[in-house]
């Protein structure tokens, strides 16, 4: 004879996982009961516990399509760069002389400075990444990436850029440019990620901002001024790549 189910005691504890619950907390039925059970809501998709998994997912792709992708830079530029820009050019010339020292490129693969990169390395033979994101005016991944991730999560793609990156560069650009660039420089300020160069293209367009973090900044103690050490500025594409190889074979010798 089957046992009759009972409802558990709201004076004991109820141990779901890790999670212990307690009087109204306890639920009225099992996790596995509310598995099988196909009717209901589909809200369940939605929820903090179901993102973890989801959040969990994004950084498994990342990793699984990444982790052969070998020496690589991230490239960094406006979406609103036009192909008739002079930015577009320094991006697709940035792009094939990093395959040209032996480096894939990745970018955030939306169009623009990033499109310019990827077009670059593709048409110098080498591997054109793009990491895009989900946005409201998500245009899709441009048409010279030729491995691409889609997230949902900036800090899971984020997270990309650095870790299978031996540098940035980074080309003019607006608030997700900035927020890139910052992060970069946190990290290595804070010793989070070591010998990671970052070069700044462009002395016109950065070369203002360099001014407020050494005369405002700086001058201010918010900031070390030798953390100005960790950018440097060209408007020279060689030069910019030569950073990166340098700082790459430093960290080979160390």
């Amino acid at each position: 004879m089957d046992p009759t189910p009972t409802q558990p005691s709201p004076h004991r504890d109820y141990h779901q996982g890790s999670v212990v619950m307690r009087r109204s907390k306890v639920p009225g039925s099992t996790t596995d009961q509310r598995l099988l059970d196909s009717r209901g809501s589909a809200d369940w998709v939605h929820t903090d516990p179901w993102r973890v998994m989801r959040i969990q997912s994004e950084f498994v792709t990342g990793f699984g399509a990444l982790a052969e992708l070998g020496p690589a830079v991230s490239v960094f530029g406006s979406a609103r760069t036009k192909p008739h820009d002079p930015v577009y050019e320094l991006g697709c010339r940035v792009g094939a002389a990093l395959v040209d020292a032996g480096y894939a490129v990745i970018t955030g693969g939306g169009p623009g400075a990033m499109e310019a990169a990827n077009k670059g390395a593709l048409d110098a033979g080498g591997t054109s990444v793009g990491l895009g994101i989900e946005l409201p005016f998500e245009a899709g991944l441009n048409e010279f990436v030729d491995l691409g991730v889609n997230f949902r999560y900036f800090f899971a793609r984020k997270t990309m850029f650095v870790k299978y990156a031996q540098g940035f560069i980074v080309l003019p650009g607006g608030f997700g440019t900035l927020d890139e660039l910052f992060e970069a420089v946190t990290l290595v300020q804070t010793q989070k990620v070591t010998s990671f160069p970052i070069v700044l293209l462009g002395r016109d367009y950065w070369g203002g901002l360099l001014d407020w973090l050494r005369d405002t900044a700086a001058a201010r103690g918010t900031i070390s001024a030798g953390d100005l050490d960790l950018l440097t500025l060209t408007d020279d594409v060689d030069e910019a790549v030569g950073a990166i190889i340098a700082a790459d074979a430093s960290a080979r010798r160390s």
